[in-house]
């Protein structure tokens, strides 16, 4: 944990660990945690992202993220993350259920949790159109490519040269999830283990998002015991920006479902 960048966000009572989207940092929960006045966020770099140190070589880039925030769940807390950092959330829930006071999880992109849905073939195929100009060496392609999918619906000329540099240099760590969001590498889906997370969970998506999202939350939320779906009008992906209040709003009232649960 020494190489990772750490921020704290907010003064309130209650500990939360707040988990960034790939190609993100930290700061992009300062516009959620201004209205959860309740809560402390601790909200870290992920390797290879922000300020913290990159990737090892050759590592799974999901162990390591996990591994990385680990020692950050070291209490009862409740857990939000965004895309890949959902996903890491997921992650450290299922490794220790009963340290889950309440998880709230925006846009989760575990692909493997929709497979044989309506929208998962469509959406593989799209993805395997970009890994086929992630595979030419065009980082630059790959990254615009990446933006069409996930970008919502922000013009990849809309980006200063610098933002657009930046996300091309973050396309191996995109190609490098495949494994784990695709094939659930590490059985996040396993007999039991979502079964076991009885905390209150809310999923949020925006309305606009890629449409996949909608199916991952269906087969997440057929085996979570206490779950609950916002959906967010006029949203895209990048709801943690976009409509920061209504997802502040949403963890609020997980957080107050956790609370009404007798000790």
């Amino acid at each position: 944990m020494a190489d990772l960048n750490v921020i704290t966000l907010g003064e309130g009572d209650a500990p939360a660990l707040a988990l960034h989207c790939g190609l993100g940092r930290a700061g992009m929960w300062k516009g959620v945690a201004k209205h959860l006045p309740g809560l402390t966020l601790t909200a870290p770099d992920l390797p290879g992202h922000g300020r913290s140190a990159p990737f090892p070589a050759g590592v799974d880039v999901h162990d390591a993220a996990t591994d990385a925030v680990r020692p950050l769940f070291d209490r009862p807390m409740h857990l939000i993350g965004h895309s890949f950092g959902a996903t890491v959330a997921l992650r450290l829930a299922l490794a220790a259920p009963s340290r889950v006071l309440s998880m709230t999880l925006v846009e989760p992109v575990f692909f493997a949790a929709a497979k044989g849905a309506d929208e998962y073939a469509p959406h593989r195929a799209a993805e395997e159109a970009f890994f086929e100009v992630y595979q030419t060496g065009d980082m630059m392609a790959a990254a615009e490519a990446f933006n069409a999918l996930w970008g919502g619906g922000m013009p990849w000329d809309g980006f200063e040269p610098a933002a657009q540099q930046a996300m091309a240099g973050g396309m191996p760590f995109v190609a490098a999830t495949e494994p784990s969001l695709w094939e659930d590498s590490h059985d996040m889906l396993r007999a039991g283990g979502l079964e076991a997370l009885s905390c209150p969970v809310t999923l949020l998506r925006g309305a606009r998002s890629v449409p996949i999202i909608t199916d991952v939350h269906r087969g997440l939320m057929a085996r979570l015991p206490n779950a609950r779906e916002v959906v967010v009008d006029k949203a895209g992906h990048m709801v943690t920006l976009t409509h920061a209040d209504q997802l502040a709003q949403a963890i609020a009232e997980t957080v107050a479902l956790a609370d009404s649960i007798p000790a």
